[in-house]
């Protein structure tokens, strides 16, 4: 076999796992946030409460499903995962597309959170290792660039089907969409996406910890995903709301900012990713983690052209950070400890990420500002920058993990 086929084939795979990873978190996650003011409407009575209570619900999920791939890690293959995972996602797409009532769309919310976290977490390690070690960066930051894809696709969609329906459910006709690419998904991966060599090990321990505290330096990594999902969820999740109310901003002026940080997304994992194939993952991490604070302050000037720069920059370190981690992680592990390890792992971020949301509209109430919102943010992603400092360097590329191939189709 020469070796054009086999890129090709290796390609294919990296592309099939940046579609699964669309499915799971574009779509099944952070669609809601695109969709909810009209969702809250026609389903909820307009209820912010209850919006951000199935936002939760989403988050909480996701948070649990880590907790069972910690579990199934152990007992299926990382391909075995991605394709439960698209089940779960395209079974709950279904369903929101079609929820004739709050509690119905809850439950869509519910299985989009468990299906997202058992897609997710194996997807990175498949497309890391059907390239070669030393593009393992590039590889994880494509599979992050498919959820910016997937968010930019939402937004523009969500936007055409409003100006275009006068129906208060034409939010359901974006999740109709996106069930019918999750459909074509779901079969490509059962046809063209095999187990080469993966095989699941009981080793995996408790809650994947046993496999984690085997990873070099898997404390400051695990220090540095708690940070940045407590830092990334503040600036996300408030920005629109910081740019409308403290600096003046219109709401399609704010719109647009948070569409830049979509576009953003795009090549942030890509570009980082592949940098820190060059330069190390530890020196690209904790310059990530720095100029990600250096960003939401920025935010702060609350002026042109600084306000574009930085939501840009926010942009590229949301999709570059997990993308450097999950590549440390990916390095340092092998086929039979990667699931759990990451799992567990994974648990951290989860819970800060819970949490987060609401210290900051806490702070953010008593405070009458997002200022300290943001200063908050760019405290801990600077603990994150400090943490990704103390990773270890590399080892050789010596890696035994097979790779992942398509299988041609029968």
């Amino acid at each position: 076999m020469t070796s054009t086929p086999r890129m090709e084939r290796a390609w294919l795979v990296i592309v099939l796992v940046m579609a699964a990873t669309c499915v799971a978190q574009a779509f099944g996650r952070f669609t809601w946030g695109v969709v909810l003011p009209d969702a809250r409407d026609d389903l909820l009575g307009g209820s912010n409460a209850l919006a951000g209570l199935f936002g939760t619900l989403n988050v909480t999920a996701y948070l649990l499903g880590t907790l069972a791939v910690s579990w199934a890690a152990s007992r299926v293959t990382l391909v075995g995962l991605v394709r439960i995972g698209l089940v779960i996602s395209t079974s709950a797409l279904a369903i929101a597309s079609i929820a004739p009532s709050g509690p119905v769309l809850a439950v869509a919310l519910i299985a989009m959170g468990l299906g997202g976290a058992v897609i997710w977490i194996p997807a990175p390690a498949i497309a890391a290792r059907s390239l070669p070690a030393d593009r393992a960066g590039l590889a994880v930051g494509l599979v992050g660039s498919g959820i910016g894809i997937g968010i930019v696709f939402a937004g523009q969609v969500a936007g055409l089907l409003e100006r275009r329906s006068d129906s208060d459910t034409f939010w359901q006709a974006l999740y109709r969409i996106e069930l019918a690419i999750a459909l074509v998904v779901l079969a490509c991966t059962f046809l063209f996406l095999r187990s080469r060599g993966d095989r699941p090990s009981g080793a995996g321990g408790f809650g994947g910890i046993t496999a984690l505290r085997t990873v070099r330096g898997w404390v400051p990594a695990v220090v540095a995903y708690a940070c940045f999902g407590f830092a990334y969820i503040l600036v996300i999740g408030f920005l629109v709301a910081r740019l409308e109310d403290d600096s003046g901003f219109s709401s399609s002026e704010a719109a647009a900012m948070f569409s830049l940080v979509g576009l953003a997304t795009i090549v942030g994992g890509l570009s980082l990713g592949r940098l820190s194939d060059r330069v190390g993952r530890r020196l690209t991490l904790t310059a990530t983690f720095a100029a990600f604070a250096l960003c939401g302050l920025l935010v702060l000037t609350g002026r042109q052209p600084w306000v574009a720069i930085a939501a840009f920059g926010i942009g590229l370190m949301f999709s570059g950070m997990p993308a450097l981690i999950i590549a440390h992680m990916v390095d340092n592990t092998t086929v039979d400890t990667y699931g759990p390890a990451f799992s567990a792992a994974t648990l951290a971020f989860g819970v800060t990420q819970m949490i987060s949301p609401q210290i900051g509209g806490v702070i953010a109430e008593r405070a009458g500002s997002f200022t300290p919102v943001f200063v908050l943010s760019a405290v801990v992603a600077l603990a994150g920058a400090v943490a990704a400092s103390r990773l270890p360097p590399p080892l050789r590329h010596t890696s035994t993990m097979p790779t992942e191939v398509p299988s041609p189709p029968v």
